[in-house]
């Protein structure tokens, strides 16, 4: 009984339930979206499935990421201790679970319509794939924005039954906001990541890294205000808008001497920054709500 229980705290672990942040950065961006497409409150049963989806899509994700990083991880202090790194749980039940989770899934995903199953292809494939990317290009982070983005036109095609003009800015807006964040979370392993020789965006921009990313958050904020200009939002989703901005300022400062500690909490911080914007949005949008 005692091993049961390791056992599944230690696929807990695995799928990182204990550490939510990634459920978060997937789940905002898909919230945008089903808002947008829905001109406010999307569809209940739409909504239980996109957060369920979510939780087990992010979960899925990490699962095949720590069965594909298995020689890496140990060589890194803060993943050395992750299940399979420390040799608790065998990569072959990781690949196991991830198909488990996948296929639940799927069967979330049957319940929408055709156009959004098969988006759910191409977005099961990047998943997968992301592992390898910082095996095979300096970009890792562009992989895992078109991956954390995927679900924004996944989100129309379940809404709407099309994949509207809008869902492509919002996608755009999100890739630049997700190579952002997880640049200052490369940055965190960069010593080591070099020692190994593992790619990032850290390594690719060096010392311009703070330059970039500064950059990368004014991008995302600039597409997401023309994006409401031209959806005619107001105030509350431009209010959300400049809270973003003040965050994205934050982090900039929490960055500047490129501290490992600290570039890993401004990653952290990007969860306030996508609740603000879809704060501001859920006020925009609701229902008979004020005018301003």
């Amino acid at each position: 009984m005692r091993f049961l229980r390791q056992k599944l705290v230690d696929y807990a672990l695995l799928m990182r339930l204990d550490r939510p942040i990634g459920i978060w950065l997937l789940l905002w961006p898909t919230l945008w979206a089903l808002w947008i497409a829905a001109g406010g409150p999307p569809d209940r049963d739409l909504l239980l499935i996109f957060v369920a989806g979510v939780v087990l899509m992010r979960s899925a994700g990490c699962m095949i990421n720590d069965v594909s990083d298995h020689d890496i991880d140990p060589h890194v202090a803060r993943t050395a201790n992750r299940p399979i790194a420390a040799g608790r749980v065998r990569r072959a039940e990781g690949v196991v679970l991830f198909v488990l989770l996948a296929l639940i899934a799927l069967a979330l995903v049957w319940q929408t319509n055709w156009l959004t199953i098969l988006l759910a292809v191409p977005a099961a494939i990047i998943a997968a794939s992301y592992p390898l990317a910082k095996r095979w290009h300096s970009m890792p982070q562009a992989h895992l924005g078109i991956a954390f983005s995927w679900g924004i036109p996944m989100a129309f095609a379940a809404q709407t039954g099309t994949v509207a003009w809008e869902a492509w800015p919002l996608f755009l807006a999100n890739v630049l906001w997700t190579i952002a964040y997880d640049t200052f979370y490369a940055m965190a392993d960069r010593d080591e990541d070099l020692a190994i020789g593992v790619q990032s965006s850290a390594i690719l921009f060096g010392r311009f890294d703070r330059a970039i990313t500064a950059l990368l958050q004014l991008a995302t904020l600039g597409v997401l205000f023309t994006l409401g200009q031209v959806l005619g939002y107001g105030l509350w989703f431009n209010g959300g808008l400049v809270v973003a901005a003040l965050l994205a300022l934050r982090q900039q400062w929490q960055i500047r001497h490129r501290d490992s500690a600290a570039c890993f909490q401004a990653f952290l911080a990007n969860h306030r920054f996508g609740a603000v914007i879809f704060i501001g949005l859920l006020l925009e949008t609701w229902p008979q709500g004020p005018v301003l």
